[in-house]
């Protein structure tokens, strides 16, 4: 196509590894932050202003079950951004266009299919959850509101794919800042001024989606390279939704197995009672700080390895895999510190009951020194879907994360009922899988599986 064009040079292909990991992580690290941020903002301004239980209801129960649907969709649209940055480093503009409108079409209609299932089915499965009574009304309020802004939410999602798999994790931080700063206002505005409450904190956190929305898809509509959007060409091109639905498919359920089986740790968590369920839902804040910023390096890796591998670079590919890795290990050592020795006053941001504060503590204590047991799950396996294998490492998350964490909840915690045997189904299924990830990354014939997927 003549107004289609792929740049002469591409840095993740040729630029040195660790400046160029550096740079678009970074954005993808402070993308993060500021969509944990407006997250963070509904759990501080309800938690202050309205209590404790309001605070339990915007998180806790609902955020597990939003993650359930909206997850499948951002890991079946994985498979969109690994093929796209596989075609980019090729240099084949048409596939890189055809992919984008395949991606934009599934993302229009998984947004409505998941606004609908939300609205209907969020009461019963909240109280199949064993959600508190006295947080059970505002839950069902947040999450309805909550489920109306799928569409745009889930184009905010794709969009960034898109963006970052060409490289440009720029573009979505300055998109995610304006719908922040929407969202902080928004929060004070309804929550606080007008005394809306639960309704508040979800209706200002639909609009912020709605702003980040509209940004993604303008700055798609005016792009001047291969992956512009053109609205007339939005459509399912069978053979590439085939291979998304390949790629993407078991990502999907990875999510959903791991939101699975959260649901079932947060039900014991709500065994628990008020209290716990509140420590819990300010602990996830924080907790976020790591995920992030794992995720991100994760994010990272999955685009530098698909577009060194669709530019056929392996031993760049694979010196990108150890850069990242130490890059994770540091952060991770960092954060860790930072949330053991500050974590009081971090609790105390959302909540001044001294109870709610005590349980924080002891989640804080028993998890954050573990984190480090995650780090390999997130770099090899975002390094092996890079090059389009995705179903073994699901196997091996939905097995060693998944199963053994249920295993654990449904057999070893009725025998010694205490928080702390919750929590330690993290670190144990963490450490397990990690040690199967190392075994397939030296081991596995991941890569001869990837350019399988790619001759085909």
């Amino acid at each position: 196509m003549s107004n289609h064009s792929v740049r002469p040079q591409n840095a993740i292909t040729e630029g040195v590894i660790w400046k160029q990991l550096l740079s678009f992580f970074f954005p993808i690290l402070l993308g993060t932050f500021f969509q944990q941020l407006y997250n963070t903002a509904d759990a501080i301004i309800v938690g202050k202003f309205v209590g404790k239980e309001a605070l339990a209801a915007v998180g806790g129960s609902t955020a597990t079950l939003a993650n359930l649907l909206v997850g499948f969709f951002v890991g079946l649209s994985s498979g969109a951004t690994v093929i796209i940055s596989q075609f980019y480093g090729a240099r084949k503009p048409e596939e890189v266009s055809r992919t984008v409108h395949t991606a934009a079409a599934l993302t229009l209609a998984g947004g409505l299919l998941i606004m609908v299932v939300g609205l209907i089915f969020s009461p019963a499965i909240l109280r199949l959850m064993g959600t508190p009574e006295d947080v059970l009304p505002g839950a069902i309020t947040y999450l309805r509101i909550y489920f109306c802004g799928m569409v745009p939410s889930l184009v905010y999602n794709i969009g960034t794919g898109v963006l970052r798999a060409v490289g440009d994790s720029r573009r979505p931080l300055y998109f995610l800042i304006c719908a922040c700063m929407v969202n902080i206002l928004l929060d004070v505005l309804l929550v606080v001024g007008l005394d809306m409450g639960v309704a508040g904190a979800a209706l200002a956190t639909v609009l912020s989606q709605l702003v980040s929305g509209v940004l993604i898809t303008l700055s798609l509509l005016k792009a001047h390279d291969a992956y512009r959007l053109l609205p007339k060409r939005i459509r399912f091109h069978g053979d590439l939704l085939s291979r998304i639905v390949r790629i993407g498919f078991p990502a999907g359920m990875q999510s959903v197995m791991y939101s699975l089986s959260n649901i079932i740790i947060q039900t014991a968590i709500n065994g628990f009672g008020t209290d716990v369920v509140a420590a819990w839902t300010a602990y996830g804040k924080m907790d976020g700080l790591f995920w992030m910023t794992i995720q991100a390096f994760g994010v990272a890796i999955t685009t530098f390895v698909g577009q060194n591998f669709g530019a056929k670079r392996y031993d760049r590919m694979r010196r990108s895999v150890k850069v990242c890795f130490g890059m994770a290990t540091l952060a991770t050592v960092t954060l860790s510190a930072v949330l053991l020795l500050g974590g009081g006053v971090l609790l105390r941001m959302f909540s001044s009951d001294a109870t709610v504060v005590e349980y924080g503590l002891r989640i804080i204590r028993t998890l954050v020194p573990l984190y480090f047991t995650y780090i390999c799950i997130e770099i090899l396996s975002g390094a092996v879907r890079g090059t389009g294998d995705t179903l073994i490492p699901t196997l091996m998350t939905l097995t060693g994360v998944c199963l053994l964490r249920v295993l654990w909840i449904s057999f070893v915690v009725p025998k010694y009922h205490q928080l702390e045997t919750v929590l330690y189904s993290y670190p144990i299924t963490w450490t397990i899988t990690s040690v199967m990830y190392i075994v397939y990354y030296f081991k596995g014939k991941w890569m001869e599986r990837g350019l399988k997927m790619r001759q085909e």
